[in-house]
């Protein structure tokens, strides 16, 4: 992993950490991985800091002489989508995804809709100091005709089944006030369903706050008044989604792919038997499946990492159990709008509800907790840390597991406990994150006095 990169691109805060500056180097430096004459689609999510960014990034892809199509808001996937359907050469998108609205991010796709691979982003970021050779004439910069209308007919494209009808179904959306608002209420009203539209205007100032896949209280209030048969929650990149049941129950990702399995493999459709997950998926995802005789691959969180291990293995369905989850025969990377539309024509053909799909899959009890902190990576390498783990393990009894890893998009220390009882989850979680604060607390304090 680069110093510059995360798990999910460049992401920072726009104009101090994301700068037009940096935005037009990592342009340049991307650069070099189009042929000459090639030609890149740029994305961005609905943040105030986008069209900056955007024209930075377009100005210098366009200074070293690749061409640029502009998508304008468009979800991440249907950059994605995109770049095969224009037959370009690479893809970018401006987007922090879930993160606040002062936040903004850079991620790049490569010709077949992939994210860049980790040796690809460290050539970029080995590229930023320059110096960069510009082309002798600038390269064209368009807008992109119908970009969203020709994602739509995509997604609505992907119904495989002859006889899906939403007719009837009363749905309510959350789109976080970023990029699926335009698309996402126009595919359910396509496929029959009636829609109750929540936060789908394209406001920066609002992105992911207190709506959309991080805040579901809101789309759950919103079900709960509409007497709704669902609810679908996007974040501001529409890179992922998770949903709400008619009685107020959660599905997260992780049920979503034990849904997306079950079906499957109850048809003869799952073949390869194996599913791709994170060390964040449940145990309870695993447990369901392999009982059934599916392979369970888990990798680092991420979902590039997903997918790298998706082509590997040659996994049809992969995910992560925050809503990233990965259709490899439609798309390579996790989307939010597509996902919705595959589970929806399953519950059809199953002729029940997800709630009930959802069951199928029962999860083990889980705690979380962020730690803000300066220095993620150096805080979870220390040896301190590596016993506060080992000291919770122990404390499980083997009823249980912990991860405390670095965040790859924030200043965080991520801690996840999952074991049998919620009571245990929660008082481990809470020992340690405090025992973290404490750490962190001691290693400021010898920082300053010099001995660190």
């Amino acid at each position: 992993m680069t110093s510059l990169f995360g798990t999910d691109g460049v992401r920072g805060e726009a104009n101090r950490l994301l700068t037009p500056e940096l935005a037009m180097s990592l342009a340049r430096a991307a650069a070099r991985l189009v042929p000459s004459g090639g030609r890149v689609i740029i994305g961005r999510d609905s943040r105030t800091s986008g069209p900056m960014l955007e024209a930075a990034l377009a100005a210098g892809f366009a200074s070293a002489g690749v061409d640029v199509g502009l998508a304008g808001i468009i979800p991440t996937p249907a950059i994605s989508f995109l770049i095969k359907d224009e037959r370009a050469d690479l893809g970018a998108v401006i987007s922090a995804s879930h993160n606040p609205p002062e936040d903004n991010g850079i991620k790049f796709f490569d010709r077949l809709g992939c994210k860049l691979v980790a040796d690809q982003e460290t050539a970029i970021e080995a590229a930023l100091p320059g110096p960069f050779v510009l082309a002798p004439r600038a390269a064209t910069i368009r807008r992109l005709e119908a970009a969203a209308t020709r994602y739509a007919a995509f997604l609505t494209g992907a119904i495989e089944s002859e006889d899906v009808d939403l007719s009837g179904l009363s749905i309510v959306i959350d789109c976080a006030c970023g990029a699926t608002g335009p698309i996402a209420p126009h595919v359910l009203r396509h496929l029959g369903a009636r829609v109750v539209e929540l936060n789908t205007a394209t406001d920066g100032d609002r992105i992911n706050v207190g709506c959309g896949s991080t805040h579901l209280e809101t789309v759950r209030a919103a079900v709960a008044e509409h007497h709704a048969d669902l609810g679908l929650a996007f974040d501001g990149d529409g890179d992922r989604v998770l949903l709400v049941s008619s009685g107020g129950r959660t599905i997260d990702g992780d049920q979503v792919i034990g849904i997306v399995a079950q079906h499957w493999l109850d048809r003869g459709l799952l073949t390869p038997r194996v599913v791709v997950t994170t060390v964040l998926s449940n145990f309870g995802l695993e447990r369901a499946l392999t009982q059934h005789g599916v392979e369970v691959v888990r990798t680092p969180v991420g979902d590039r990492n997903v997918a790298q291990a998706m082509i590997a293995r040659g996994a049809k369905i992969g995910g992560e159990p925050s809503g990233h989850v990965i259709f490899a025969d439609h798309a390579p990377t996790g989307d939010g709008i597509l996902t919705a539309v595959k589970l929806l024509e399953i519950a059809h053909e199953a002729k029940t509800d997800l709630e009930t799909l959802a069951r199928r899959v029962p999860l083990y009890p889980q705690a979380s907790r962020n730690v803000p902190c300066r220095c993620p990576v150096e805080l979870a390498a220390r040896k301190a840390v590596a016993d506060l783990v080992s000291k919770a393990e122990k404390g499980l009894g083997g009823r249980g597991r912990v991860i405390v890893r670095p965040s790859g998009t924030q200043p965080l220390v991520r801690i996840l406990v999952e074991a049998d009882s919620q009571s245990l989850c929660d008082r481990t979680c809470a020992e340690l994150a405090a025992g973290l604060e404490l750490e962190i607390g001691r290693a400021s304090s010898a920082a300053w006095r010099g001995l660190d």
